[in-house]
């Protein structure tokens, strides 16, 4: 009888220890790594666990549909990404920035987009396949100065559903591959100066990477024409749709 006692007690138990298994990282997926993202912060220690929420042992996992622009996507387990007032760490930067995408599950990519405010600073296509791990793109910063949050959203080709990382910055004006316009050694207002304004002589001006542009200039992109706004050195990746601080369309 006290072995049957026993075996009953034994199994009984059983259901509790299931039941207090700790949560684990049941979602794998991706985050911003470098410079480190609020989730990132979280998981390394750089913030108290206890004002992280679920970030401290998901980073990568910050998922909601598309078309967010906060940095939890409106995923209540991670709400405190979107606490402004939580002691982040800020990366000093010029205006040009490399940022790192780190895979625990690397899903087939739509894009990646990269927003300050409503002004989308960065776009990459994924072409629908799954990304390398990891991934690094470098954006364009030009327009911004000073502390600026940066949305940085990896969208997912065959869910509805994007991830979201969030990295807190502090822009300067120099630095970079986008000098300031010299303004300032002209006494005569810029409209009569038509030289730099002047569409492109035909047969020419599509736009390129790795050219040098001076603000005025106008190119050809995808059969639109666009001025640009700033002096910069193009890289891949900043076609003009993508880059709205660099060139206006007319």
């Amino acid at each position: 009888m006290k072995l049957m006692r026993k075996a009953a007690l034994l199994m009984a138990a059983v259901p509790a220890i299931v039941l207090i298994t700790p949560v684990g990282s049941a979602s794998a997926h991706g985050y911003v790594s470098s410079p480190a993202s609020r989730s990132a912060q979280c998981a390394r220690g750089d913030i108290s666990v206890d004002l992280c929420g679920q970030a401290k042992y998901e980073p990568q996992s910050a998922e909601g549909v598309k078309g967010k622009k906060n940095c939890s996507g409106d995923n209540g387990a991670f709400a405190p990404l979107d606490n402004d007032s939580l002691p982040w760490k800020v990366t000093n930067t010029g205006q040009t920035l490399s940022l790192t995408w780190t895979f625990t599950a690397r899903h087939a990519t739509r894009d990646y987009e990269y927003f300050i405010g409503n002004t989308r600073v960065g776009y990459f296509s994924g072409n629908n396949q799954q990304p390398n791990n990891p991934t690094t793109h470098t954006i364009n910063l030009g327009g911004f100065s000073g502390r600026q949050k940066l949305y940085a959203i990896w969208n997912i080709s065959d869910t509805v559903n994007a991830f979201y990382s969030c990295i807190d910055l502090n822009i300067s004006g120099g630095g970079g591959t986008t000098p300031p316009p010299t303004t300032t050694t002209t006494t005569t207002p810029p409209k009569p100066t038509t030289s730099t304004t002047t569409p492109p002589p035909a047969g020419g001006g599509t736009w390129a990477a790795n050219t040098s542009y001076a603000v005025g200039q106008t190119v050809t992109y995808s059969g639109s024409t666009y001025r640009c706004r700033q002096a910069h050195t193009s890289l891949t990746g900043w076609e003009p749709p993508n880059v709205a601080a660099l060139w206006e369309k007319i």
